[in-house]
């Protein structure tokens, strides 16, 4: 159990359990738990959204989701997303990106870079006749799409967190998560879950290839702008899926 804890009290704000810190063995191993915190989060965002359509119209209901999802996650996501953007667009060479992206102030990129994340989300949301659906695998494909690109592509820094837990991420993680977000994809929409799965993929492959023409590896940040494209296109894919 430690290492389902472990996933839910790094990603969200899940109370903490397990007053210690982690072991890297430990971090490693909730990595494969990550999509599992996709599942829970998803139930948890449409269910806001069922209580507040009670109350409020589609937009309102809409938004308040939105703010649901930044507030359980605890930004955490959308902030590494806002960092890469001012390190990748905003540095001239590797290094530059890199110390950029550590710095804990906001550029331009990063600000408007996130402002269009959460439009996309909203207007999404706002506006898809598959709003159970699209909720439940934008949140689990996208924390699915961080253990592949942490377990399949280089790290660029010799310390911090990132690091340790990439050493310590194996295919088995891989596998359980691929397991668990295989099963959600099929039991929530079928065989077009399996294709969105596939984009997802490919998605999370094409931003992890990207970045390695400007950084010499990912970062924490990279893993969380992977999250946040693949959340944010799932969202947009289903508003085009004809119901």
């Amino acid at each position: 159990m430690i290492p389902i804890l472990a996933a839910f009290q790094f990603l969200t704000i899940f109370p903490t359990v397990v007053k210690r810190m982690f072991t890297a063995q430990e971090m490693g191993r909730a990595v494969g738990w990550f999509p599992l915190v996709g599942v829970v989060l998803g139930f948890s965002l449409y269910g806001i959204n069922q209580l507040a359509s009670l109350i409020f119209p589609p937009m309102v209901s809409a938004a308040l989701t939105l703010i649901a999802w930044i507030a359980f996650t605890r930004f955490f996501h959308l902030d590494g997303f806002m960092d890469s953007l001012d390190g990748l667009f905003g540095g001239w060479t590797p290094e530059r990106r890199l110390e950029i992206m550590k710095d804990s102030r906001m550029g331009a990129f990063g600000t408007i870079g996130g402002i269009l994340v959460l439009l996309t989300k909203f207007a999404a949301l706002s506006s898809t006749s598959t709003l159970f659906p699209s909720i439940m695998l934008a949140t689990t494909l996208g924390r699915w799409a961080s253990p592949l690109v942490i377990h399949f592509f280089p790290y660029a820094r010799e310390d911090g967190l990132g690091i340790e837990m990439k050493r310590n991420v194996t295919l088995r993680e891989v596998i359980v998560a691929t397991l668990v977000a295989g099963v959600t994809s099929w039991l929530v929409f079928g065989w077009l879950g399996f294709v969105i799965m596939f984009g997802a993929a490919i998605v999370a492959f094409l931003t992890a290839a990207y970045t390695l023409r400007l950084i010499p590896g990912l970062t924490g940040d990279i893993y969380g702008t992977v999250t946040t494209l693949v959340e944010m296109l799932t969202l947009v894919a289903f508003t085009a899926i004809p119901i």
